[in-house]
């Protein structure tokens, strides 16, 4: 159902530009196939605190709850019974984010910008290749082909040996890069020389044209493989270190984060049976749990920020809340 309702909103935003560019209901179809692991991806967490409010409500309204505790079920023996389902719902949240979600999101990117009637248009982006710094003023043909390419290089200090600028760079079908009408400066000794324009120049650089894609959007989704290669350094990389440490220990977390939130949703176990529905511990319980999950997002954009340590922007949430859940079941069970 969440899923159904992101879908319907991206669609409201994006059927027009999809119509424009001729692409019917083919097009349409094709945009909610490949957004939807992403999709499937963000609202997880959401329909696991959801769905356990709902289903433990519903026992304990139906009284199932007292007859399993009359059985001798404990909280715990309840918990311990709930976990398995969700630690594997927690792993195929963690398969959905490293292998499905990256490419359908790739696709979708290329197919989006291989369809662009003007790609000139589109924004420019920054990616770090071993000691250069490119800027890329649009990319067009699914990657293939790239405008306004600057290339500074540096040496081991960090200090501005050279700049390259191209009009364009293609993609040869036999795997490399060219630069068109390149003009560049040396620089040696903080003096600047300026060399002399050439029609075409060899791009050292090995990224195929669907890594170009990913580089220019917006933060997408990435392997942990890619996040590694790109933490040590042997691929071009557009994130910063705290970003891809932090992204690495959150997929790692991903299902004690659901156990955490399984945890928050127990306490629905203790609506006394006069209140019935008229209780406010589910929305007490969903509101600790929405909380939970906006803290966690602060926390991991002040690790991308690298104003906090990875550890510190993934552990602290998970900490305090299971803490506050745990309070939470031992009051009611002295009451």
């Amino acid at each position: 159902v969440l899923v159904g309702l992101l879908e319907v909103l991206a669609l409201l935003e994006q059927t027009t530009p999809i119509l424009q560019r001729h692409l019917g209901v083919q097009g349409l179809m094709l945009y909610v196939g490949l957004r939807l692991p992403f999709l499937l991806s963000n609202t997880l967490p959401f329909a696991v605190l959801i769905g356990a409010l709902v289903m433990l409500t519903q026992m304990t309204l139906a009284s199932e709850t007292a007859i399993l505790r009359a059985a001798g079920l404990s909280t715990l023996g309840f918990y311990l019974r709930l976990a398995p389902i969700t630690l594997v719902l927690g792993f195929m949240g963690v398969m959905i984010d490293d292998q499905i979600a990256p490419r359908s999101e790739l696709a979708l990117a290329i197919w989006w910008n291989r369809t662009d009637p003007n790609p000139e248009n589109g924004h420019a982006f920054w990616f770090r290749d071993t000691s250069r710094i490119v800027h890329v003023g649009y990319a067009a043909d699914g990657g293939a082909r790239l405008g306004e390419v600057d290339i500074y290089t540096r040496d081991m200090e960090g200090r501005l040996t050279g700049t390259l600028h191209a009009a364009q760079a293609s993609h040869t079908p036999a795997g490399g890069w060219i630069l068109h009408d390149v003009s560049g400066l040396s620089v040696h000794n903080l003096v600047a020389q300026a060399q002399p324009t050439q029609a075409s120049v060899p791009w050292a650089m090995n990224l195929p044209p669907a890594e170009i894609i990913r580089l220019a959007a917006d933060r997408p989704p990435i392997s942990t493989r890619l996040m590694i290669e790109r933490l040590l350094g042997h691929v071009p990389s557009n994130d910063t270190p705290a970003y891809l440490k932090a992204g690495l220990l959150e997929r790692l977390m991903r299902p004690i984060s659901l156990l955490v939130l399984l945890l928050i949703a127990m306490p629905v176990l203790y609506i006394p049976p006069r209140t019935g529905s008229r209780s406010w511990l589910p929305v007490w319980c969903l509101g600790s749990g929405l909380l939970f999950i906006v803290t966690q997002g602060l926390f991991r954009a002040m690790g991308n920020a690298g104003l906090l340590p990875p550890l510190m922007a993934v552990l602290p949430g998970l900490i305090i809340f299971t803490l506050g859940a745990l309070s939470a079941l031992l009051r009611n069970e002295t009451l």
